[in-house]
């Protein structure tokens, strides 16, 4: 099982992990942009370790490991989403971060004013990440040393599945805090769901994966929701275009099905689920297979 303790440095085999097809392949490729627990020496932030693992998809790509033995391709982040964050497009960065004037046009959304864009500014509402401004030399080489690293890995395996097969279906594979409607300042009626499937309302993959996801997950007793609270963001949304047979799904699994939010270890519940994604991941295989 990976090591839920963090380090400082990074990875010692780079900004991502690979794990290719066992077996005859299919045109499926997942990735964890958020489960990295490397965390970079340059990094100097003002808040310590234990407060800045709050950000991280801790062993979602574990949970996901049976996706090379069904056939799929599994690439994850190892470096960590507060540092640099590959889920989200280049130009969603905060400029009141920045010590000195981006030197392109910037364009960011609601979520990085409030702290979580391509780098993050703060942990919550009352923390902020740094005591400092970053330059735009730091921040550059977190984009060359790790975002387009992973971006140019995911790129390749889903360029490659898509020649080969002229199909593709794309997992994006998340974990959510238990409060995560009170994070995003959404007042809901409903509890949060176990899982949230995110196809962007609709539009970035076909209906027939998300029908059969849902109906697994539901069928094994797990609550799952559509769009509720998380549509989807950058990855998703370059990937999935459906009517091209490039499908792409967003998955959220509530946290504390398989792990304790503050410590990060696994729980009681972390070996089950995982057999349960192993089962999810072998019924989305043979979808697919029925598909090619």
């Amino acid at each position: 099982m990976t090591t839920y303790q963090a380090v400082t440095g990074d990875a010692p085999g780079g900004p991502f992990t690979l794990a290719l097809p066992e077996g005859d392949a299919i045109p499926l490729v997942c990735d964890s942009p958020h489960s990295g627990v490397f965390y970079p020496s340059d990094f100097d932030a003002a808040v310590p370790l234990h407060r800045l693992r709050g950000g991280e998809d801790t062993h979602i790509d574990t949970l996901w490991a049976a996706i090379p033995k069904v056939g799929g391709t599994l690439i994850g982040a190892t470096f960590p989403r507060v540092y640099i964050d590959p889920n989200r497009t280049l130009d969603d960065l905060d400029p009141d971060l920045l010590a000195e004037p981006w030197p392109t046009p910037l364009s960011p959304g609601e979520k990085t004013r409030l702290g979580y864009g391509l780098i993050w500014r703060k942990l919550d509402a009352a923390t902020p990440i740094y005591d400092r401004k970053l330059t735009v030399a730091e921040v550059r080489n977190r984009i060359e040393r790790y975002y387009r690293p992973y971006h140019a890995a995911l790129s390749e395996a889903v360029e490659a599945a898509y020649r080969k097969f002229g199909a593709l279906w794309h997992l994006n594979l998340h974990s959510m805090p238990n409060n995560a409607y009170e994070r995003l300042k959404i007042v809901s009626p409903r509890p949060l769901a176990d899982f949230v499937l995110g196809d962007r309302d609709g539009t970035t993959c076909e209906p027939g994966i998300v029908d059969l996801v849902e109906g697994q997950l539901r069928g094994m007793g797990y609550t799952v929701a559509r769009n509720d609270p998380y549509k989807g963001v950058q990855l998703i949304a370059q990937i999935g275009r459906p009517a091209e047979r490039r499908n792409s799904l967003q998955i959220e699994i509530r946290r504390p099905l398989y792990m304790d939010e503050a410590t990060k270890a696994p729980n009681d519940g972390f070996s089950s689920l995982q057999r349960d994604l192993a089962s999810l991941s072998a019924a989305v295989a043979a979808y697919i297979r029925d598909r090619l």
